[in-house]
């Protein structure tokens, strides 16, 4: 069983032991990490190479991460801005309009071999993608991650309130993508 995160921070903070207790928060939290940055960009290899990039980023700022938060809630806020400024950075390097650009992720799933448009998985995703990039986000981090409004709140800097409503819109959208689909 992997030591506590204050624990783990202890460690890092220790020349002796900084290598091993890198690796234990990797090996804590790199699964969870993955799979938000996966659903916000949906390939493999774009989820793998901003989960190196954080994980680059947490190594060189670790030193200067002050507790005021829960070390989990500071690995999801740089894993949720990592994965927002690739997908900006991927908007920019396109010439086609907003729209093209959510169809280009829709078209990213649909692309997967194991894509069957009639079964729920895949109309869930769809719907997902069809969402604005902010309640994409939050429906994600509620749906797949399970997480608690107070701790969203905490990651993506914004009220309880704003997150529940941009759930429910989201969810909203999805039924009716779903439904018509």
């Amino acid at each position: 069983m992997l030591p506590e995160d204050k624990e783990l921070l202890h460690q890092f903070r220790q020349p002796l032991t900084r290598e091993k207790a890198f690796t234990a928060i990797l090996t804590k939290y790199q699964e969870k990490l993955y799979w938000h940055i996966r659903r916000m960009v949906i390939e493999h290899e774009d989820a793998n190479d901003i989960l190196q990039n954080l994980f680059i980023k947490v190594w060189k700022g670790l030193d200067n991460f002050r507790e005021d938060s829960q070390l989990y809630t500071w690995l999801y806020r740089i894993a949720t801005n990592e994965s927002l400024t690739f997908l900006d950075q991927q908007k920019r390097r396109k010439t086609t309009s907003f729209s093209d650009d959510e169809n280009g992720l829709s078209n990213k799933i649909k692309a997967d071999e194991g894509f069957d448009a009639n079964k729920l998985e895949w109309k869930l995703q769809l719907g997902i993608q069809q969402l604005p990039e902010k309640q994409r986000l939050v429906f994600n981090l509620r749906y797949y991650d399970e997480m608690p409004y107070e701790e969203m709140s905490r990651i993506l800097d914004t009220s309880e309130g704003a997150l529940k409503a941009s759930y429910h819109h989201a969810a909203k959208k999805i039924e009716e993508y779903i439904t018509k689909n």
